[in-house]
């Protein structure tokens, strides 16, 4: 390093056409050797000539910046330290006490040890916080099963509230201990109010998010939800309840943008996935649905309301036995818009309806479902390369309003059949582009 230097300065003398020596301006270019001796211009020139340019550059080349700390370096912050038990008492208190602690520490990792089992009331996990915290489930947390623990707001159970660069990963498994719940929702027993139950995992106000590698299961409702999250990747999750249980959807996404489910396996008794108003930029891919209602998107306009997704993404799903495939819904008399949306590489095994657009979705409780003046506009919506079997007849189902029909619906590569032959394609106020061979085919009008 000490020759590559001096050459560096040599050749600066050079191009600048003189040497300085003390305070005086040599006209004669001139260096020394190490044991003192002049070097003459022209051996000097010689020298300069044999440097290895690569040397150089890898010389004087800046440092990359320095990489995220690795686990093994950030702070951590185990619940077990702030008096988490695991032996079935309440731990609540000792996870709030570890949060505030790895809140306020830039990088660290808070930690819920494997081989364990915590309990958990209603918690809310809030920030603002420092930047880069990370909770690492390794255990199991389980919820508590008594509705007055949930009072304050009985439709979260676990939420994680206003957070920038913040994850959740580690392997472990969250229980919402949902067959306490499933009996008396009113789906299951007609007697009961039908009154909302907790979501198991709440993200809210998150930005530049995470969520990877947790099992989530037997939510009492709703398993995770992201809601006005922005930036948000989750990805090798699994989501698991009963086929029968009421409104489990497996996720949710309403109100957020740019958000990507990867690589997934999800089982419900309601939606796989669900994406609502406001949610635009999602893509949902390499997903295994089933059981379930497959993934939709809505329902949207309901009691009127003005509700717009856009630019939505389903890629490399695989459905199996579900009661839809891809679904798009919404209710009569509402507004706004569904548009820009692509379901493709998805194959049906057993589907009940593979593919469906409804405009006329409606629950029949307290609701006019007659048809309106008003609907929400659907358009931009592509089917391609999805193959598969139909449970039922119809293999296609586009039911679109008069009042505004549905546009721009493409249908590409489609082949869905059922016993053995080709399932039949029902639709109404709706001209399909036909691209490539599909079956089945709406009729032509």
């Amino acid at each position: 390093m000490k020759m590559l230097l001096q050459h560096f300065l040599l050749v600066t003398m050079i191009f600048t056409g003189s040497v300085y020596s003390g305070s005086c301006l040599d006209p004669k270019l001139h260096a020394n050797d190490k044991n003192g001796n002049l070097i003459s211009s022209a051996k000097l020139s010689r020298r300069l000539m044999s440097v290895d340019h690569h040397q150089v550059e890898n010389s004087t080349r800046r440092k990359p910046k320095s990489q995220p700390r690795s686990s093994s370096t950030r702070y951590v912050v185990n619940v077990d330290n702030f008096g988490a038990k695991a032996d079935g008492t309440d731990d609540t208190q000792a996870f709030m006490k570890a949060w505030d602690k790895a809140c306020s520490t830039k990088g660290s990792i808070l930690l819920v040890p494997s081989s364990k089992v915590y309990h958990l009331k209603q918690i809310i996990f809030d920030g603002p916080c420092q930047s880069d915290i990370t909770m690492r489930i390794q255990g199991k947390i389980r919820a508590s099963t008594e509705r007055s623990d949930y009072e304050k707001d009985p439709r979260v159970w676990i939420k994680f509230e206003n957070l920038i660069n913040f994850s959740v990963d580690g392997g472990g498994v969250i229980s919402g201990n949902g067959q306490v719940w499933w009996p008396k929702s009113c789906k299951i027993d007609k007697s009961q109010p039908c009154i909302g139950a907790p979501t198991a995992v709440t993200f809210s106000k998150c930005t530049n998010l995470k969520v990877t590698n947790i099992t989530i299961k037997n939510a009492q409702q709703m398993h995770l939800t992201f809601h006005e999250c922005s930036n948000v990747e989750g990805s090798n999750l699994k989501v698991k309840s009963p086929g029968k249980s009421p409104n489990t959807d497996g996720i949710h996404v309403t109100g957020s943008t740019n958000v990507q489910i990867l690589n997934s396996d999800i089982g419900t008794g309601d939606d796989c996935i669900s994406i609502v108003s406001g949610s635009d930029n999602v893509r949902a891919m390499g997903i295994k649905c089933g059981p379930g209602h497959g993934i939709s998107i809505g329902s949207l306009g309901k009691d009127g309301a003005e509700d717009r997704v856009s630019n939505v993404l389903v890629s490399g799903v695989t459905f199996t036995g579900t009661t839809n495939g891809v679904r798009i819904k919404s209710w009569q008399g509402g507004r706004g818009y569904a548009k820009n949306i692509v379901f493709q590489n998805i194959k049906m095994l057993n589907v009940t309806n593979p593919i469906i657009i409804d405009q006329f979705y409606c629950d029949k409780k307290g609701h006019d479902c007659k048809m309106q003046n008003n609907a929400v506009h659907i358009e931009n919506v592509l089917y391609k390369n999805i193959i598969g079997t139909s449970a039922s007849d119809e293999g296609v189902i586009f039911q679109c309003s008069k009042a505004f029909p549905c546009e721009g619906v493409k249908m590409q590569n489609v082949q869905i059949k059922h016993n053995g032959r080709s399932s039949v394609a029902s639709c109404s106020n709706v001209n399909v582009q036909e691209l490539g061979a599909n079956t089945p085919k709406c009729p032509k009008h």
